[in-house]
């Protein structure tokens, strides 16, 4: 019997990269499939923070082995930002639209377009917390292009590739994407216990 693990998050887009890369070794749930219907806060200042507050929220609350994870894009000529606060960027919560728009305006003008994207993934096993993560280098072109994926897709380019994550379609992006590496990272671990 596969064991069950709640995913704590409502994003159809990261459940769906999650389950392509955990594939059938364990039996994902979303938050609405344990009737958790709330807006888990993230007052966090780092991404690590973040997952974590999501993971215990669960395991508190509902009781399931559970793990949350939080994405940030940093961008080194902004010293980093947005950062933990990649998702409200653009002043609105989750706008991908005006969080693209802000960050372009901000790069407007620069040479130094090196980015990454990075996920940290907590998880409560057995009582236990555990960390992991997955980091890919880029950089942030000057205009929005493809329209696959969601978030900052469309104008991050993963060092190696000449397309956006928004071009290079799931399959592709699910492989080398910060979340399929710190999923990965989670997956690797849990076949071990």
């Amino acid at each position: 019997m596969r064991r069950k693990l709640v995913f704590a998050t409502n994003n159809s887009h990261k459940l769906e990269e999650v389950k392509a890369v955990v594939g059938s070794s364990f039996d994902i749930l979303s938050l609405k499939d344990i009737g958790c219907h709330e807006d888990i806060e993230e007052p966090g200042e780092t991404l690590q923070e973040n997952a974590l507050i999501k993971a215990r929220y669960v395991k508190d609350k509902y009781g399931y082995d559970c793990f949350g994870d939080d994405t940030g894009l940093e961008v080194e000529a902004l010293n980093g930002a947005p950062g933990v606060y990649s998702a409200r960027y653009g002043g609105g919560d989750h706008d991908s639209k005006a969080n693209m728009k802000k960050l372009l305006k901000e790069l407007d003008g620069a040479t130094n377009r090196k980015a990454q994207f990075k996920t940290v993934i907590a998880l409560i096993l057995d009582g236990k917390e555990y960390l992991f993560e997955g980091k890919v280098k880029g950089s942030i072109i000057t205009e929005e292009r493809g329209d696959a994926g969601f978030g900052y897709d469309p104008v991050f380019q993963p060092d190696g590739y000449d397309q956006t994550f928004a071009q290079l379609g799931s399959g592709v992006k699910n492989s080398v994407s910060h979340r399929a590496l710190a999923t990965k990272a989670l997956c690797e671990f849990l076949k071990n216990i």
